[in-house]
């Protein structure tokens, strides 16, 4: 934003309740929480789930649709918009019992206005009210059955969902998971049309299905690659000692096992004449079995290392945060436009009647300020849509002009 202004990767981000300073340097939203899922269990229940949607779709349209193999993957906000439409059709049903976390379903408009007209027999050109409640009765039922289909092959028991919200908007407006989460994308087709139902899994929510499936993401395993230290080969459980080998020590060229006898050990000469120190060193059994203070008693300085822990540079953006703008993407808030102002004495004001003509401190054909709650957060032109004035969006005022707004 050098030259102050703001980007639409911004006005996207800000839209989808994400920090500007979340961004990384490539103009995307910032990395959020990270999962590793079992995708194959949750490959096994989109699987599953095939012909129960086939057969949900047909007995809700009266028609045939085709419901070809579903594509799990791990995916994230990024990825997911580029497969999508500008404007899309997004159904939230969050989980809520048994398991809990982000749902979210997704279609294009042009499927939702196919589905209405199958189940109303009338023609739609515009996805209004009804055409949505008919979605979400449709998404309910396709709900209905994941659970029923993971109740009868998991352990778990009580699961429910919240009420269907169905959304027309751009995509930049959709509440995505946070992080990374699961995709399952349902390819459907109908009288030769193409289309394609997604279904997002947050990664709380994933992980809970997973869970109750009798699945789970696999640990990392342990690296037990040999490391040489000091021409010693240590694996996992070695003994970072130079020369020695756990079980008998190999020490100087000479094997040891059982006790080890006092020896000077080729070390350093103590001062004022004193012999080399010996060491008691009982070999076997746990392992080397050498006392903490062995290095001084050996004349070696043995530094105390330890592992440098770096500060989480996400812990002031956690997930939580990032989602709490949802919590009120319902308010209305007051949007103005406004043409121009001036100022009059009481005299003049109380002087107008019928006729008077109000000079305006603008020019003409000059932008005019768009306000949310009073305060300027764009400029646009004026225009005529049918009988009604609209306003066309000609710039976002970036930041720093708000920041002097305020002042």
């Amino acid at each position: 934003m050098s030259d102050g202004a703001i980007s639409q990767d911004e006005i996207d981000a800000l839209l989808s309740g994400v920090a500007i300073d979340g961004l990384n340097s490539s103009g995307h939203v910032g990395n959020g929480p990270t999962y590793h899922f079992d995708i194959p269990t949750l490959q096994t229940m989109a699987d599953a789930l095939k012909p129960k949607l086939e057969e949900n779709i047909n007995k809700t349209t009266s028609v045939t649709f085709t419901c070809e193999n579903p594509v799990v993957e791990q995916t994230n906000r990024d990825h997911v918009l580029s497969k999508l439409p500008e404007v899309v059709i997004g159904i939230n049903a969050d989980y809520n019992a048994g398991v809990k976390g982000s749902h979210l379903y997704l279609m294009s408009p042009e499927f939702a206005l196919k589905i209405f007209q199958l189940v109303s027999s009338e023609e739609a050109t515009e996805v209004d009210d009804m055409v949505l409640s008919v979605v979400s009765e449709f998404i309910a039922t396709h709900i209905s059955a994941e659970i029923q289909e993971v109740e009868s092959k998991g352990n778990a028991s009580g699961l429910g969902y919240a009420t269907p919200e169905t959304l027309n908007e751009s995509k930049a407006m959709i509440m995505f998971p946070q992080g990374d989460f699961v995709l399952s994308s349902y390819p459907l087709t109908y009288d030769g049309n193409a289309y394609t139902l997604w279904e997002c899994i947050g990664g709380d929510a994933a992980e809970g299905l997973t869970k109750a499936l009798g699945g789970g993401a696999p640990d990392a395993a342990a690296d037990l690659t040999p490391i040489d230290l000091g021409g010693m080969n240590a694996a996992a459980g070695g003994s970072p000692m130079g020369g020695a080998a756990m079980g008998g020590a190999q020490m100087g060229g000479m094997q040891m096992g059982g006790a080890m006898p006092n020896m000077g050990m080729g070390m350093q000469q103590p001062m004022g004449g004193m012999p080399n120190m010996g060491m008691q060193m009982p070999m076997g059994g746990m392992g080397m079995g050498m006392p903490q203070n062995m290095g001084v008693n050996m004349g070696m300085n043995v530094p105390n290392v330890q592992q440098l822990q770096y500060p989480n540079l996400q812990a002031g953006m956690n997930a939580g945060e990032q989602g709490n703008i949802s919590l009120i993407m319902d308010v209305f808030m007051e949007m103005t436009v406004e043409l121009g102002r001036t100022k009059k004495t009481i005299k003049d004001i109380l002087g107008m009647g019928e006729g008077t003509i109000i000079e305006l401190d603008k020019l003409a054909g000059e932008p005019v300020d768009i306000l949310v709650n009073h305060k300027k957060i764009a400029k646009g032109e004026v225009v005529v849509i049918d009988e009604n004035f609209g306003v066309r969006v000609t710039e976002i005022l970036s930041p720093m002009e708000r920041v002097t707004d305020l002042n």
